[in-house]
C-alpha cells in the first residue's frame, strides 16, 4: 500500500466536510475520535527481536483492526530471529528500510551506540505531545536512565528494572532424579546435576546455551559483551578486560570442563537461540534473566514446569534499564502516528496483550477478568513478552497471585544500583579501534564463553589481539570519560 497521502479536490473535501458533520450528528465518536476520519490509515511497519511466529501475520490482522479504529493506523510486524537481529537491524538501517519502529537494547542492536549514530528519532517534542498517557505510566526510572546525552530516544518496556540471573530447570527431570538445587549458586555448583543427566538422559542437552551466552561474573560491562568493565563492590571505578580478571579465567576453565564433558552442545557457539529446546523439552538447566513469578510464566509458555533458583544479585544496571527498548526510526514517514501506537500499546490492556498472547479464542482463552491461559494454538504465536513494551497490563497466567505486578514493584524497589548506571561511553574517538576489537569479538568471543575454545591454550592469545585491535586505547578513553563522569556527578 502506498503510504503518500491523496490530494483532495475543493469540491471532494467539501462533500467530505459535509459528510463528516452529518456522521457526528448521528452520533458516530468512534470515527471522529480516532483522528484519521477520511483518511487511508497510515501503515506502521514494526521490526523486532524473536524467533518468528507462524501466526504472526495473523494475529496484526487483528491488531490493525484495533489500531485502525483507534489511531487510524495498521501495523506490520517483521521479526527477526535473536542472533540475526543485530546485524540484520545494521544492514537496515544503513540502507534506509522503509520502517516505523524496531526494538533495540543494551545488548540487542545496541540502543546507545544506535542513537548517537542518528538510527533513532530524538523524542523530546514526540513524547510529551503523543505519549502523554505513557509517560503517566511507566516508571520514571525507565524513561531517565534510558536518557542519552540527555535526550530520549526510545521508550522502554515497563517490567522488571534489576537485572538478576537465574538458572532455569526442566522440573520434570529434577523430580525424575529428585535432585536438589537449593545450594546451587556458582556455576561450580551445577556439575553433579550435569553429570546425572548426561549419564542417564542420551537425547537430551544437559546445559542449554546459545552463542550469545556469557557466565555470570560480579562485574559490570561498560559495553555489553565487550570485555571492559567495572567490579560490582568497585572502590577505585577503575575498568579492567573482563578476560584478565581471576572470576572470568576460572569461570572460562570450568565452561571448557562441561563442553569437553558433553554438557554442552557442540553448536553452542554458533546457535542463534535454544528455541528448539525449549519447545521440545529436551533440555535441563540453562541460565535465564528473571523477574517476579518468572517461573509460573515460562512454565505457561512452554506447556511443562519450570522452576529456577538466584545465580546473582538484583542489580540495576543500564543493560537492565536498557534491556528492552521501543524506537522510531529516523526515517519514519510517521515519527506522530509511530509515538500514538508507542503510548496506546503501553497504555491500553486490550492492544497489549493482543500484540503479546495473540487472539482471544484462537491463541488464549480468558479465565476471569485478569487471568488467562493458553490454548494449544498459542504454540505458533509465542511471543518474548519482555520486548513488546508494558509488561504490568498482561493478563495473569492461571497459577499467578492476583499480586504479581505489587511484587514486580517490590522487586525493582530492592535493587542495587550498579557503580556505573547512567554512564553511557562516546565511543566517537575511538571509533576505528572499536570496530576493530568488535570484529575480534565476532571471532572469539563465543567460544570462549561456550567452552568450545579451551581458555588454557587460547585465553592469552585472544586477549593479544584484543590489545592489537586496539582494546587498550578503548578502555584508556573509557577510564578518562568515566573518572570525568565520577567528577560531575560526586
Amino acid at each position: 500500500m502506498s503510504k503518500q497521502r491523496k490530494s483532495f479536490s475543493l469540491v471532494l473535501a467539501l462533500l467530505m466536510a459535509v459528510t463528516l458533520v452529518l456522521s457526528a450528528c448521528g452520533g458516530s465518536k468512534d470515527a471522529s475520535e480516532s483522528g484519521g476520519a477520511g483518511e487511508d490509515p497510515v501503515e506502521l511497519i514494526w521490526y523486532t527481536i524473536g524467533t518468528p511466529q507462524k501466526d504472526v501475520n495473523k494475529v496484526m490482522e487483528e491488531v490493525s483492526k484495533y489500531t485502525k479504529e483507534k489511531i487510524n493506523a495498521t501495523v506490520t510486524m517483521k521479526m527477526v530471529d535473536w542472533g540475526d537481529y543485530p546485524q540484520k537491524m545494521q544492514v537496515n538501517v544503513a540502507s534506509g528500510e522503509p520502517m516505523d519502529i524496531l526494538f533495540t537494547s543494551s545488548g540487542g542492536f545496541d540502543y546507545v551506540q544506535n542513537a548517537r549514530k542518528g538510527a533513532f528519532m530524538e523524542l523530546d517534542d514526540l513524547l510529551p505531545k503523543y505519549g502523554q498517557d505513557l509517560i503517566k505510566t511507566i516508571d520514571p526510572a525507565f524513561l531517565s536512565g534510558s536518557k542519552v546525552d540527555g535526550h530520549n530516544y526510545g521508550i522502554p518496556a515497563n517490567k522488571e528494572l534489576p537485572q538478576q540471573e537465574v538458572w532455569r530447570f526442566n522440573k520434570t527431570l529434577l523430580d525424575k532424579y529428585k535432585m536438589d538445587i537449593s545450594n546451587i549458586r556458582t556455576l561450580d555448583s551445577l556439575e553433579p546435576l550435569l553429570k546425572t543427566i548426561k549419564e542417564n538422559e542420551p537425547s537430551v542437552t544437559p546445559f542449554g546455551m546459545d552463542k550469545n551466552f556469557v557466565p555470570y561474573v560480579p562485574y559490570d560491562y561498560v559495553i555489553q559483551n565487550l570485555p571492559m568493565a567495572i567490579k560490582l563492590d568497585t572502590t577505585d571505578y577503575k575498568i579492567v578486560n573482563i578476560l584478565d580478571t581471576p572470576e572470568m579465567k576460572a569461570a572460562l576453565k570450568t565452561m571448557s570442563k562441561y563442553y569437553k564433558a558433553g554438557y554442552v552442545s557442540a553448536e553452542a557457539a554458533t546457535t542463534g537461540s535454544t528455541n528448539d529446546l525449549t519447545t521440545s523439552g529436551n533440555w535441563f538447566l540453562d541460565r535465564a534473566q528473571t523477574q517476579p513469578l518468572a517461573d509460573n510464566q515460562w512454565s505457561a509458555s512452554y506447556g511443562y514446569p519450570v522452576v529456577s533458583t538466584p545465580a546473582s544479585d538484583a542489580i540495576i544496571t543500564n543493560t537492565s534499564v536498557q534491556g528492552s527498548i521501543m524506537a522510531i526510526s529516523s526515517n519514519s514517514e510517521y515519527p506522530e502516528k509511530a509515538m500514538e501506537f508507542l503510548n496506546l500499546l503501553n497504555t491500553d490492556p486490550v492492544l497489549r496483550n493482543m500484540v503479546d498472547s495473540g487472539i482471544e479464542g484462537v491463541h488464549y482463552k480468558k479465565v476471569d477478568d485478569t487471568h488467562m491461559e493458553n490454548l494449544a494454538e498459542s504454540k505458533n504465536y509465542d511471543m518474548p513478552s519482555y520486548s513488546l513494551g508494558n509488561n504490568m497490563l498482561l493478563y495473569l497466567n492461571n497459577n499467578d497471585p492476583d499480586n504479581k505486578w505489587d511484587e514486580f514493584k517490590k522487586f525493582n524497589a530492592e535493587g542495587v544500583n550498579s557503580p556505573i548506571l547512567s554512564f553511557n561511553f562516546d565511543s566517537s574517538k575511538v571509533s576505528s579501534e572499536l570496530t576493530a576489537v568488535q570484529n575480534v569479538k565476532e571471532q572469539y568471543w563465543a567460544a570462549l564463553m561456550t567452552g568450545t575454545l579451551d581458555p588454557e591454550n587460547n585465553l592469552e592469545q585472544v586477549i593479544e589481539k584484543f590489545n592489537q585491535a586496539g582494546l587498550e586505547k578503548v578502555m584508556a578513553e573509557a577510564q578518562t570519560q568515566l573518572d570525568a563522569w565520577r567528577a560531575a556527578n560526586k
